[in-house]
Protein backbone atom coordinates (compact mmCIF):
# COMPACT_ATOMS: atom_id res chain seq x y z
CA UNK A 1 0.00 0.00 0.00
CA UNK A 2 1.26 3.61 -0.47
CA UNK A 3 1.50 5.36 2.74
CA UNK A 4 -0.01 8.38 2.86
CA UNK A 5 2.54 11.24 3.88
CA UNK A 6 0.38 14.66 4.04
CA UNK A 7 -1.76 15.36 7.18
CA UNK A 8 -5.33 16.10 6.68
CA UNK A 9 -5.98 19.46 5.76
CA UNK A 10 -9.59 19.23 7.52
CA UNK A 11 -10.23 16.61 10.31
CA UNK A 12 -12.64 13.84 9.55
CA UNK A 13 -15.72 13.90 12.12
CA UNK A 14 -16.25 10.70 14.04
CA UNK A 15 -19.34 9.44 12.26
CA UNK A 16 -17.54 9.76 9.48
CA UNK A 17 -14.70 7.53 10.40
CA UNK A 18 -17.18 5.03 12.45
CA UNK A 19 -18.83 4.90 8.60
CA UNK A 20 -15.82 3.67 6.61
CA UNK A 21 -15.76 0.36 4.99
CA UNK A 22 -12.98 -1.90 4.82
CA UNK A 23 -9.66 -1.82 6.44
CA UNK A 24 -8.44 1.77 7.53
CA UNK A 25 -5.71 3.16 10.13
CA UNK A 26 -5.58 6.32 11.58
CA UNK A 27 -2.45 7.80 12.40
CA UNK A 28 -2.91 11.13 15.09
CA UNK A 29 0.44 13.02 15.57
CA UNK A 30 1.83 16.48 14.42
CA UNK A 31 3.99 17.25 11.42
CA UNK A 32 5.94 18.92 14.46
CA UNK A 33 6.74 15.79 16.11
CA UNK A 34 9.83 14.04 16.66
CA UNK A 35 8.42 10.84 17.64
CA UNK A 36 5.97 11.31 14.74
CA UNK A 37 8.87 11.79 12.55
CA UNK A 38 10.62 8.66 13.27
CA UNK A 39 8.22 6.27 13.19
CA UNK A 40 7.39 7.56 9.19
CA UNK A 41 10.19 4.90 8.39
CA UNK A 42 8.57 1.92 10.52
CA UNK A 43 5.06 2.61 8.36
CA UNK A 44 6.78 3.08 4.94
CA UNK A 45 9.05 -0.49 5.95
CA UNK A 46 5.67 -2.08 7.57
CA UNK A 47 2.73 -0.90 5.20
CA UNK A 48 4.96 -1.84 1.77
CA UNK A 49 4.41 -5.57 2.64
CA UNK A 50 0.12 -4.90 3.19
CA UNK A 51 -2.96 -5.03 0.38
CA UNK A 52 -4.53 -1.66 -0.14
CA UNK A 53 -6.17 0.09 2.49
CA UNK A 54 -6.69 3.43 4.10
CA UNK A 55 -4.30 5.22 5.68
CA UNK A 56 -5.91 8.68 7.42
CA UNK A 57 -3.42 11.05 9.10
CA UNK A 58 -4.70 13.55 11.61
CA UNK A 59 -2.85 16.45 13.00
CA UNK A 60 -3.93 16.12 16.28
CA UNK A 61 -3.88 18.61 19.09
CA UNK A 62 -5.79 20.25 22.28
CA UNK A 63 -9.55 20.59 21.43
CA UNK A 64 -9.49 18.14 18.59
CA UNK A 65 -12.69 16.38 18.91
CA UNK A 66 -11.42 13.47 16.73
CA UNK A 67 -8.60 12.55 18.81
CA UNK A 68 -10.05 12.92 22.07
CA UNK A 69 -13.31 10.68 21.09
CA UNK A 70 -10.07 8.02 20.36
CA UNK A 71 -8.95 9.05 23.73
CA UNK A 72 -5.16 10.05 22.44
CA UNK A 73 -3.22 11.23 24.47
CA UNK A 74 0.94 10.77 23.29
CA UNK A 75 1.98 10.61 19.45
CA UNK A 76 1.73 9.28 17.22
CA UNK A 77 -1.42 6.47 18.20
CA UNK A 78 -2.65 4.17 15.46
CA UNK A 79 -6.04 3.23 15.28
CA UNK A 80 -6.20 -0.31 13.30
CA UNK A 81 -10.08 -0.13 12.52
CA UNK A 82 -11.81 -2.83 10.07
CA UNK A 83 -15.28 -1.43 8.89
CA UNK A 84 -15.65 1.30 11.47
CA UNK A 85 -15.15 -0.79 14.48
CA UNK A 86 -11.37 -0.25 16.32
CA UNK A 87 -8.97 -3.72 16.07
CA UNK A 88 -6.29 -3.03 17.12
CA UNK A 89 -4.06 0.45 18.92
CA UNK A 90 -0.15 1.26 19.17
CA UNK A 91 1.25 4.38 20.79
CA UNK A 92 4.57 5.57 19.90
CA UNK A 93 5.34 1.94 17.90
CA UNK A 94 9.00 0.87 18.74
CA UNK A 95 9.54 -1.29 15.40
CA UNK A 96 7.92 -2.29 11.94
CA UNK A 97 7.48 -5.60 13.69
CA UNK A 98 4.64 -4.07 16.08
CA UNK A 99 3.12 -2.46 13.45
CA UNK A 100 2.72 -5.70 10.90
CA UNK A 101 1.03 -7.49 13.84
CA UNK A 102 -1.36 -4.71 14.63
CA UNK A 103 -1.73 -4.94 10.22
CA UNK A 104 -2.57 -8.40 10.84
CA UNK A 105 -5.38 -8.22 12.91
CA UNK A 106 -6.76 -5.69 11.20
CA UNK A 107 -6.69 -7.95 8.38
CA UNK A 108 -8.34 -10.81 10.13
CA UNK A 109 -11.32 -8.58 11.65
CA UNK A 110 -9.89 -8.87 15.08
Amino acid sequence: MTMNEIYAATEPRRAEIDALKGTVVLEFGSPTCGHCRAAQALLASAFAEQPPLRHIKIADGSGKPLGRSFRVKLWPTLVFLSNGREVARLVRPGDANEIRTALAQIESGH
